[in-house]
C-alpha cells in the first residue's frame, strides 16, 4: 500500500465524519415528532385494527356469549388456547355444557385472529391495549371468562300471530266497481246475445217450414 493511498483513505474517512456530524446537528434543530411514551398515555391514539390483548366482553349482569363448543381452541394454530366445558342440569331435568374456563397464553399467541373470526357467537375479540409487558411468565396466562360468569340467556319471546288488513285505496276501488260493471254488462250482453241466436233459429226454421206447406198446397190442387 502506497502513501498516497493512505493519506487519501484518511481524507475520505474525515470526509465522511463531516457529513454525518452535518446532519446530526441539522436534525438537532429540527422539529421534534418523536412520541414521547409513556409521559403521553392519556392523548395516545392506537389504531383499532392492532391486536394484542385476547379479551371476552361480559355484560353488566356478569354474562358472556361463550357456549364452551371450543371452536377457538381447534382453529388456534400453535394451542394458546384451552377451553373446558363442564356438564350441568338445566331446570327441566336435561344436561347442557357451559364453560368452564377459558384460557389463553399471551406468551405464545401470534394474534391471528382465527379464534376470533371462527368464533359462531363471537364471544371474544382483541382489543388494542398494547402493554402487555410483565416481569412473571406465570402472568401471560389469562382466564377470559369472569369469575362467576354464565352464558347470556336468550329470552323467548311471545310471537302474537296478526290478521293481515290489506288497505284498499280509492282509486283500487274505483277500478274494482269498473271491473264488476263490465263484468255485469257482459254477462247481460252475453244473455241478450243468446236469445238472439234462439229468436234467430226459430225464424230461419219456420222460413224453412213455410215453403214446403206451399209446396203441399199446390200438390193438392192439381190433384
Amino acid at each position: 500500500m502506497s502513501f498516497s493511498k493512505y493519506i487519501s483513505g484518511i481524507f475520505k474517512a474525515l470526509k465522511s465524519l463531516v457529513g454525518g456530524m452535518r446532519e446530526t446537528w441539522k436534525e438537532l434543530w429540527t422539529k421534534k415528532v418523536t412520541m414521547q411514551y409513556p409521559e403521553n398515555r392519556k392523548t395516545l391514539i392506537i389504531s383499532d385494527r392492532w391486536r394484542s390483548e385476547l379479551i371476552m366482553p361480559h355484560d353488566e349482569n356478569n354474562e358472556h356469549a361463550c357456549t364452551a363448543c371450543g371452536i377457538c381452541m381447534i382453529n388456534c394454530p400453535n394451542g394458546t388456547i384451552t377451553v373446558t366445558p363442564k356438564m350441568v342440569e338445566t331446570e327441566d331435568g336435561k344436561n347442557k355444557k357451559i364453560l368452564d374456563t377459558h384460557i389463553w397464553n399471551y406468551g405464545s399467541c401470534t394474534f391471528c385472529n382465527l379464534c376470533a373470526i371462527t368464533c359462531p357467537s363471537d364471544a371474544i375479540i382483541f382489543n388494542n391495549d398494547f402493554e402487555g409487558a410483565v416481569f412473571n411468565k406465570s402472568k401471560l396466562l389469562h382466564q377470559l371468562n369472569h369469575d362467576g360468569s354464565k352464558l347470556h340467556e336468550k329470552k323467548k319471546e311471545s310471537v302474537a300471530i296478526k290478521t293481515p288488513i290489506i288497505k284498499v285505496s280509492n282509486s283500487t276501488a274505483a277500478l274494482a266497481t269498473n271491473n264488476e260493471e263490465i263484468i255485469s254488462k257482459a254477462k247481460e250482453n252475453k244473455t241478450t246475445s243468446t236469445s238472439v241466436r234462439e229468436n234467430d233459429s226459430t225464424n230461419v226454421e219456420k222460413a224453412v217450414e213455410q215453403p214446403k206447406r206451399i209446396n203441399n198446397y199446390e200438390d193438392k190442387t192439381n190433384e
